[in-house]
């Protein structure tokens, strides 16, 4: 969007995790707020229509099942991903039990995925972005717009300017199965995740 002739030029400041919890210790935002820290922005989150809702619970219960224990499927928690990123994915999968995260939210989870309908946009772009930066090697997308999974692996960090991606993307339809990488032995049918 251009700037209009005269229009003040606007500066915004970058935030980062430490400063972000910060703000929810003092009481400046609280848990509940739709908001989540995306390479130094406060993001308001998209509201949750049905579909959402319920393909976060599918995606939640599948992933269970599929990893067992040893595994913490979260919903809709805080992941540490760097200085200046604390997203709160629809789903991640993470080594170990609740408690083991009482001190410090995890940071690099085996799994993440996103539910998007109007998020779709930015969950190919910024969030796949900053978990590929942040080294996360199996990020899917739960395309209701499609009625697709979109898988993303081979995280390449950001190098000579350019940012981080991931090399392997494709797209899976409802018929077809998916095995998480940190779960070799499961299976998932891709209809399962969907509404």
């Amino acid at each position: 969007m251009r700037r209009a002739v005269g229009e003040p030029i606007i500066r915004t400041r970058r935030w980062t995790r430490h400063e972000y919890d910060r703000l929810i210790e003092l009481g400046v935002l609280h848990e509940d707020e739709p908001i989540e820290l995306l390479d130094g922005r406060l993001v308001v989150r998209e509201p949750q229509r049905t579909p959402h809702a319920v393909a976060t619970q599918l995606a939640a219960d599948a992933l269970r099942a599929a990893f067992g224990a040893g595994w913490s499927v979260r919903v809709q928690l805080p992941i540490a991903l760097d200085a200046e990123s604390e997203p709160e994915p629809d789903v991640a999968v993470v080594r170990g039990a609740p408690r083991d995260y009482l001190r410090e939210h995890p940071s690099l989870p085996a799994l993440v995925v996103e539910v998007a309908r109007d998020s779709l946009r930015s969950d190919r772009m910024l969030k796949a972005r900053l978990y590929a930066r942040a080294g996360i090697g199996d990020y899917w997308i739960v395309n209701l717009v499609e009625r697709v999974l979109e898988i993303h692996r081979a995280p390449v960090p950001r190098r000579q300017g350019r940012a981080a991606v991931y090399t392997d993307v494709r797209r899976v339809t409802a018929q077809e199965t998916v095995t998480p990488l940190a779960a070799p032995a499961a299976t998932i049918v891709v209809a399962d995740l969907l509404p």
